[in-house]
């Protein structure tokens, strides 16, 4: 796991990463997750999805100083009494969230979290990657010290045999990427608090391991802290989605320009107007 982590730190350091839910599925269908069996989806086979160097980080647009943050919503749950009749109630869902967005497309390259439940003991760790990973493997990762963190920044050799490799099962797919959990036990949430940064390794459909590294500077703030105003946090993501179509916009009208630059001149095309003789 160790290999090639510095190279994938280093294209990753400048980016913090936007921290922010998928707008189209909604906060809730997000935080409530959905434990079903993942689906292949029919994508080709995804590549090192290294982190851009111009990447954007919306909880720093929301006035946030990490690149976590706690968003909570209220969620709809249905359960049945002890007369076996349905029964609707709300509890409140937290997500202890980091996501990283690449700058010049607003792909989510990856995101982790940590959920919690009104009502329940138990917390899951959640990670989402792009489409075109392979399911069957699931995605392994592991919480590195800072010292470890900051060691595999600078491709120094790490004692793997120190490392607690954390195994996660995919449970949803849709059209931002797949997700997949694990409980979050309180050794694992200790561990992120400490840690300098979690590796998320997933295969490929050609079988070849993708590194996705999460660093966890100011989770613990996030994770013992209040939770941030929707709205506000909403806007901000808005406003960044609309720098990153500006952008796109932009490199596609620049594009255009080059390309009709390089167009041969046109048969038939009148000739330029000669210069007046002089007298």
């Amino acid at each position: 796991m160790t290999n090639n982590v510095a190279r994938i730190l280093d294209k990753g350091r400048g980016a913090r990463g936007a921290v922010a839910m998928c707008a189209a599925l909604g906060l809730a269908a997000i935080l409530a997750g959905t434990p079903a069996v993942a689906q292949a989806p029919a994508a080709p086979a995804a590549k090192a999805p290294a982190a851009k160097a111009d990447g954007k980080d919306a909880a720093a647009a929301g006035g946030s100083k990490s690149a976590w943050v706690k968003l909570c919503e209220k969620a709809p749950f249905n359960h049945k009494d002890k007369d076996g009749k349905d029964v609707k109630e709300e509890k409140n869902i937290c997500l202890t969230h980091h996501e990283r967005l690449d700058g010049s497309t607003g792909m989510v390259m990856v995101s982790a979290a940590i959920r919690e439940i009104e009502g329940s003991d138990k917390k899951s760790m959640m990670v989402m990657v792009p489409l075109g990973m392979a399911l069957p493997p699931g995605l392994r990762a592991a919480v590195y010290t800072k010292d470890q963190w900051a060691k595999a920044a600078k491709n120094e050799k790490i004692d793997e045999k120190t490392l607690k490799p954390i195994a996660l099962k995919f449970s949803l797919c849709h059209a931002a990427g797949c997700t997949a959990e694990v409980e979050a036990t309180p050794e694992i949430v200790e561990q992120m608090k400490t840690g300098g940064g979690i590796m998320v390794i997933a295969m490929n459909a050609g079988a070849q391991p993708i590194g996705f590294p999460v660093p966890l500077d100011g989770f613990t703030e996030a994770y013992a802290g209040k939770p941030v105003d929707n709205k506000e946090y909403a806007k901000a993501r808005g406003q960044l989605m609309a720098q990153i179509r500006e952008r796109q916009q932009a490199a596609l009208e620049k594009y255009k320009a080059e390309q009709m630059k390089n167009l041969p001149a046109q048969p038939g095309a009148a000739p330029a107007a000669a210069p007046a003789a002089k007298k």
